[in-house]
């Protein structure tokens, strides 16, 4: 499955890299990758669960985990890279050398004894979850265009869900080999775990989205510039992620990992007070380099203390679970917080409003005014241009703004240090 997977996504990237329209790197890039990307992922996850045993597998399951995290956070400099001084073509070239590269050393990757036959493989519940989550998730990325449209999608998304779930458990009883065990949620580590990996990625990949937006949009600074900005998160998490297995030798998994919460509590507080129109890269290294801390701890431990109850014929369906939370997250990442800017902006015009034209308080239309205003200044020179009025306006909306976001992600993580404290944390030496 990782092999096919993987040959997969060197068609798409190469897809992606010789693309002459939108449509042909949309069908390379994000179907065809996407495709191979989980196909891919549960299989990693497998594999090294399968390979490795106690301390040795939770490094390794550290590193799976923080490579995808590094992945997330060092692309916008990756990317930057290519599109400033190269072409946003060579992106999608560098990973077809990685493809070749995994291909010609397939044979140093561990094979298993499959534990299912192709006759077992479960076609309509394939359909049946593609459909719900398909659903749910578009529902989650067109909430701040249309409401109830959204609202009917998440809904039928979740009606889809809760019937696949019974075909499931149906499937299960009659004796054949069900897509998703869900008796495996009976698990509480594999429920909290997936949960916190879910949440965790949907607040680094949401968060990493409005600083690039604010950076890029407002302060206009180049893709490389914004990738250099975001650099003391990537730097962090992959010191503490690599820290993190040593240290659960004598702190565990649930403690690290509750630490890692308030860390990353700590770094979005820092965060949601540096967001200005003369702010810096020195103003956002502390809180960028603390939250990335925090989330190195989660990242790099979540996945292991997720599987470290499921016994071994279950770990490639448990795998699957956990891959896909960490999907999620960076799916909903975007859209959840991209809404909850425009939230912070319309927050922000009102209390720049009352302080600075409190005549026009109670204007609804001088209100919708502004927010159109806005939304075409875009960066910083052309708001300079409009006078020292619509500058502190402006300031005062961007960290308005910017200041919810954090505090919003704030919250999310405070959801997930009360979700760590319900781990049921083991020895995982042997």
């Amino acid at each position: 499955m990782f092999l096919i997977g993987a040959a997969l996504y060197g068609v798409g990237t190469f897809t992606a890299a010789i693309s002459s329209n939108a449509l042909m790197l949309f069908a390379g890039w994000a179907v065809v990758e996407g495709i191979a990307g989980a196909l891919m992922l549960p299989a990693i996850i497998s594999i090294i669960s399968g390979t490795y045993s106690g301390e040795r597998r939770t490094f390794a399951l550290a590193i799976e985990s923080v490579m995808v995290a590094i992945a997330a956070a060092i692309g916008p400099l990756f990317g930057g890279i290519m599109t400033t001084f190269l072409s946003w073509r060579y992106g999608f070239a560098f990973e077809l050398i990685i493809v070749v590269l995994i291909l010609v050393m397939q044979k140093r990757i561990p094979d298993f004894t499959p534990t299912e036959s192709r006759s077992d493989l479960d076609i309509a519940g394939s359909i049946i979850s593609v459909i719900g989550l398909f659903l749910l998730v578009l529902g989650i990325l067109t909430l701040s265009e249309d409401i109830t449209t959204s609202a009917g999608a998440m809904i039928l998304g979740i009606i889809a869900l809760a019937v696949f779930a019974l075909f499931e458990i149906k499937r299960k009883r009659k004796g054949n080999v069900p897509l998703l065990d869900v008796g495996l949620f009976k698990d509480r580590n594999l429920r909290v775990g997936t949960a916190i990996m879910l949440l965790a990625y949907l607040v680094m990949n949401g968060g990493l989205f409005a600083v690039s937006l604010y950076l890029q949009s407002v302060l206009e600074l180049s893709s490389f510039n914004t990738g250099l900005t975001l650099l003391p998160l990537t730097v962090s998490l992959l010191i503490f992620s690599l820290a993190a297995p040593s240290l659960s030798g004598k702190l565990n998994h649930k403690t690290l990992m509750a630490m890692g919460s308030i860390l990353s509590i700590i770094g979005c507080l820092m965060l949601s007070y540096q967001f200005r129109m003369n702010t810096t890269m020195m103003d956002l290294l502390p809180g960028m380099f603390v939250l990335g801390a925090g989330l190195g701890f989660i990242m790099a431990l979540g996945v292991d203390i997720a599987l470290v109850n499921i016994p071994e014929e279950s770990e490639n369906n448990a795998s699957g679970i956990t891959s896909t939370g960490q999907s999620l997250g960076e799916s909903m990442g975007t859209a959840i917080i991209g809404i909850i800017l425009i939230l912070g902006v319309i927050g922000g015009i009102s209390n720049a409003v009352d302080t600075y034209a409190p005549q026009h308080s109670g204007d609804e239309q001088f209100h919708q005014d502004v927010y159109d205003y806005f939304q075409k200044i875009g960066n910083i020179d052309e708001i300079e241009s409009q006078g020292s009025s619509v500058v502190t306006i402006a300031d005062n909306i961007f960290q308005d703004a910017m200041a919810f976001v954090m505090q919003v992600t704030a919250i999310l993580m405070g959801v997930v240090f009360i979700l760590t404290l319900r781990l049921e944390d083991k020895n995982i030496r042997e």
